[in-house]
């Protein structure tokens, strides 16, 4: 039988309900990609860039800025540095933007506090839900150009084919060679109006198993499990298993998690903002 191996528990985990943190979409509701898991849906629910008042209009502590994507799978977060750095006064910027260029990067970290990076490893997956040619190798470039100017926060997306985990744990495989400063995961979701509309999200216990994965792969830093994740019993069995893993942050935990953690004997923080902040 194989040794199992636990490492122990965090002293402190971190619960954050990001009400200081506002969505920002550069794009409004418009999206080129239409990807499979989203189909712009959760475009609806940021505020337009363009509807923002120069100053004292908005008193959010930070922005979350990302929008939809062009056609090559770049948020063009980079066409409007001048009128974000204008409007960030005293507030941080988490900036969400895809496969951009070198010289997006070097006008993205003047005013970035951080950027987060969807890191995706297998080429199958990227030609179903994104629909373009780029490939594994893009993303693995682009992670380390902006390691290189800005803090970044690579996000792993379980099941983002679908529902089905495909090249997870080769991402993580690739993250230890790379170097990360912390880990995101979020969960596949079905989305109405997506073309994944109709799929399921990944099965509970290998979705708890990649988590599994994971901490004992990166034991010395910190781990997230992101907002964007399946609701109901499913959140509740998955958030529960993220406190006995050792995950550092859980965004909007499920009550019955931070019991656990309680019980656990745990102390308790709480984050307002944005979990990568």
């Amino acid at each position: 039988m194989a040794k199992v191996v636990r490492l122990p528990l965090p002293e402190t985990i971190r619960f954050v309900y990001p009400g200081k943190t506002r969505p920002v979409s550069v794009t409004g509701e418009k999206c080129e990609l239409n990807c499979a898991h989203c189909g712009g849906h959760y475009l609806k629910n940021m505020k337009p860039l363009a509807t923002i008042a120069e100053t004292g209009a908005d008193t959010s502590a930070s922005w979350l800025v990302s929008g939809g994507c062009r056609a090559d799978g770049v948020v063009p977060v980079a066409e409007h540095i001048s009128r974000l750095s204008a409007l960030k006064q005293n507030r941080r910027y988490n900036m969400h933007v895809g496969l951009v260029s070198d010289q997006d990067i070097e006008e993205l970290a003047t005013i970035a506090d951080c950027v987060s990076f969807d890191f995706v490893a297998d080429n199958a997956t990227i030609r179903e839900v994104f629909g373009t040619n780029r490939t594994a190798n893009d993303y693995i470039a682009c992670y380390q150009a902006l390691k290189r100017k800005v803090k970044v926060m690579p996000h792993i997306c379980i099941g983002l084919k679908g529902g089905a985990i495909s090249g997870e744990y080769h991402a993580l495989e690739l993250l230890q060679t790379l170097g990360a400063a912390a880990v995101t995961f979020i969960v596949f979701m079905p989305t109405p109006g997506s073309r994944y509309a109709n799929r399921q999200p990944p099965d509970l216990a290998a979705t708890a198993q990649l988590l599994s994965y994971a901490r004992l792969s990166f034991p010395a830093i910190p781990l997230h499990l992101g907002c964007m994740r399946p609701g109901g019993h499913y959140r509740e069995e998955l958030d529960k298993w993220a406190v006995r893993i050792g995950f550092d942050t859980i965004v909007n935990p499920a009550p019955a998690a931070v019991t656990l953690a309680e019980k656990l004997g745990l102390t308790l923080e709480r984050g307002e903002e944005c979990c990568v902040l």
